[in-house]
């Protein structure tokens, strides 16, 4: 995207997460910055291209299992990114067409192309807030939540590549808990996090760039990220590398990434 192109209240002199993550999957929305940025990181691991993919497949993946085996029908995405097709609520309308998915992200170049987002199935309902992840309670209470969700009734809360964007001083066990605690029983938690576990030399590099480009990060091993789940039911094949979590039959590679390739740990957990 030309940075002529960026909106009020978009900086483009410094690069952003989602921007980056855009440009990881072949996108058109981002800018000369987050480019840079990216190519810097896929300097020092060649195959962040290829841990981006297997994310966006597990999110699909884990939307029709809670769809179809777990009779989720209402998601609440934190964290949603710049719209790529297809997106959560094209993935869960496809199996269930009166799904309700509301979006929450505070980055503006987001909100600017939140339209993407709104084109619901007819029977279903599809919104976007504008609110930040560090104060759940403000998420929670937003009109615009409790007029797409019904917080009575079970809610997947889908929290994809996000977590590695909380530090530890922002408290996301914390978050995480309220979040949880304000729905119901038979809800569901849907978690991707980027590791150090496979490559901890690399994946330093990594913390180096985004913590010099103005994004602190916080990469956690296996045992951190399935601490996110306690009290919950993990459904099989529990914590697991991105590709490895309930992989689709029909999907077959000539040359499947190496679990180094995907440093990335995924899980699903139902609330009891």
């Amino acid at each position: 995207m030309s940075d002529t192109r960026a909106g009020r209240g978009i900086d483009t002199t410094r690069p952003h997460s989602a921007r980056m993550y855009d440009y990881y999957l072949g996108g058109k929305d981002h800018f000369t910055v987050d480019a840079d940025a990216a190519e810097r990181v896929a300097t020092v691991f060649p195959s962040v291209f290829v841990s981006a993919r297997e994310n966006r497949a597990f999110m699909h993946r884990a939307t029709r299992v809670l769809a179809r085996e777990y009779g989720i029908r209402q998601w609440l995405d934190i964290g949603t990114g710049i719209p790529t097709e297809p997106n959560l609520h094209q993935v869960a309308q496809a199996v269930v067409p009166s799904a309700r998915v509301v979006y929450a992200d505070n980055d503006p170049l987001v909100l600017k192309y939140a339209e993407r987002l709104m084109r619901s199935s007819a029977q279903g309902r599809t919104t976007y807030l504008e609110a930040d992840v560090n104060d759940p309670e403000s998420l929670l209470s937003h009109p615009h939540l409790a007029e797409v969700l019904d917080l009575g009734r079970p809610v997947a809360l889908s929290l994809n590549a996000l977590l590695h964007f909380v530090t530890d001083a922002q408290d996301p066990h914390r978050i995480v808990r309220v979040l949880l605690d304000a729905l119901p029983s038979g809800s569901a938690l849907a978690i991707s996090h980027s590791t150090t576990d496979f490559d901890p030399d690399t994946w330093a590099k990594v913390t180096e760039i985004y913590t010099g480009a103005g994004t602190p990060v916080r990469f956690r091993s296996r045992s951190e990220v399935a601490a996110f789940f306690d009290g919950l039911e993990l459904l099989e094949p529990g914590v697991a590398v991105g590709h490895r979590w309930r992989p689709d039959a029909e999907v077959v590679t000539a040359e499947p990434p190496t679990d180094a390739d995907v440093s990335l740990w995924v899980g699903v957990g139902v609330k009891p």
